[in-house]
């Protein structure tokens, strides 16, 4: 059985940098991203989220564009956060991994062409500095908000203690990767 793709393959005119898609997201958060035209349609991070539970079962991934990309880093991403949330001392409150996962999302982290990106053979490197440093942005952005958008769903059901549905996925490995987060 294959993985789920993203649906944002088929999308025309979204810019790139280096081979990574960057795509129109909604968000309060301020940053380079483009916004959803239509807040009723799901985005990116929806679709992550979405996501997530069951391509984390898969250890192979054939990338079918640059939309593909970003929902790998994207992957990858929630379950560092999921990781970090599994390693605390204690469970944490809302509020706790609220802090915690805004930490993690604007903490330095690699992206496609640094020496310590784990997935440098599946990405192109950005052409330029400048485009370089939008990228960091634009992941930075996005990082913030799947955050909040994670936490929100952990905590969904208002019992001030995260998913056990969501926190049995903290050890399994997307394609046997991290982020190194």
């Amino acid at each position: 059985m294959p993985a789920y793709h993203s649906s944002f393959n088929d999308e025309p005119d979204v810019r790139q940098v280096g081979n990574l898609a960057i795509l129109p997201i909604k968000t309060r958060i301020r940053g380079p991203a483009p916004q959803v035209a239509d807040p009723s349609q799901p985005d990116i991070i929806d679709e992550t989220l979405d996501l997530f539970r069951a391509n984390s079962l898969f250890r192979n991934f054939e990338i079918k564009g640059p939309a593909d990309r970003t929902l790998i880093v994207l992957i990858l991403y929630v379950s560092d956060c999921l990781a970090k949330l599994g390693s605390a001392r204690t469970v944490p409150t809302q509020i706790e991994a609220s802090k915690l996962l805004n930490t993690l999302s604007v903490d330095s982290f690699p992206i496609p062409g640094d020496a310590n990106f784990a997935l440098n053979a599946h990405y192109a490197p950005p052409a330029s500095r400048s485009d370089s440093e939008y990228l960091r942005q634009y992941l930075t952005q996005v990082r913030q908000e799947l955050a909040a958008r994670l936490v929100e769903k952990l905590y969904a059901d208002g019992t001030g203690k995260p998913s056990k549905w969501w926190m049995s996925f903290q050890k399994r490995r997307f394609m046997n990767r991290s982020l190194g987060n």
